[in-house]
């Protein structure tokens, strides 16, 4: 039997900063050419090999989104409140609870077939975090994994433990979307009207607050791309 064609190219697209829903729209589109271009090559119906593969980054306007398996409840402000806060409210397609996106941080949305660079989707998170962790790393920042929760975490283990970066993702036919959320210079009050990915016991925190002065978020964006093409050997195209 002959084996399946691989394709480790990724098309990379930086969108500045865009209104969720526009974010979210492109990802459906990108996320539904990638799934016909694999049901058509598994059916025989395609002259191509491999599917295409992208990699978006953006930073968001004000918005709180809530994932499949979230609770309202969470959101702790009303829509008169959201709307005095210029903020959007989404509930979405994603794993995980209630998140936050706003300017200051780098989402990043992999839209990939999951078939050409990991063995599960605990791989693939294990992976989005692990490119986060090493660039921390860079910067003298030591994070890592909190036990029974998903993203990047300082301090684990204490009280003072705290997120940096979120993840929740979707798959379906091993196609990804949706992705993580990393704060840079995150303005972090936005954080206080929601229990960030569900939990009330813990607090979140930022490139800028940990190192004390903000930081030049096209450089980390630029490391960050490259620490995702390492971990996951992609070729940037």
């Amino acid at each position: 039997m002959q084996e399946k064609a691989i394709n480790k190219q990724v098309t990379f697209e930086d969108l500045g900063l865009i209104a969720y829903k526009d974010g979210w729209e492109y990802q459906e589109k990108l996320f539904n050419e990638i799934t016909r271009a694999k049901k058509a090559i598994n059916e025989g119906e395609s002259n191509k090999e491999v599917t295409p593969n992208y990699l978006l980054f953006c930073e968001h306007r004000h918005v709180y989104t809530l994932g499949k398996s979230g609770s309202a409840e969470n959101l702790l402000i009303n829509q008169l409140q959201l709307q005095a806060r210029e903020a959007e409210f989404f509930h979405i397609d994603r794993g995980g609870d209630i998140t936050y996106h706003g300017p200051g941080q780098i989402v990043g949305y992999p839209i990939l077939n999951l078939e050409y660079f990991v063995t599960g989707v605990r791989d693939y998170i294990f992976k989005l975090e692990e490119a986060v962790i090493q660039l921390l790393a860079d910067y003298g920042i030591q994070s890592g994994r909190l036990e029974g929760a998903t993203g990047v975490w300082l301090d684990t283990g204490t009280p003072r433990v705290r997120k940096i970066c979120a993840i929740g993702v979707r798959t379906s036919r091993w196609v990804s979307m949706h992705g993580f959320a990393f704060n840079v210079n995150t303005n972090l009050e936005y954080f206080n009207f929601i229990n960030p990915c569900g939990f009330t016991d813990k607090t979140v925190t930022s490139m800028e607050k940990e190192l004390g002065a903000a930081q030049d978020i096209e450089k980390v964006k630029k490391e960050l791309k490259a620490k995702i093409a390492s971990v996951f050997g992609m070729e940037f195209v």
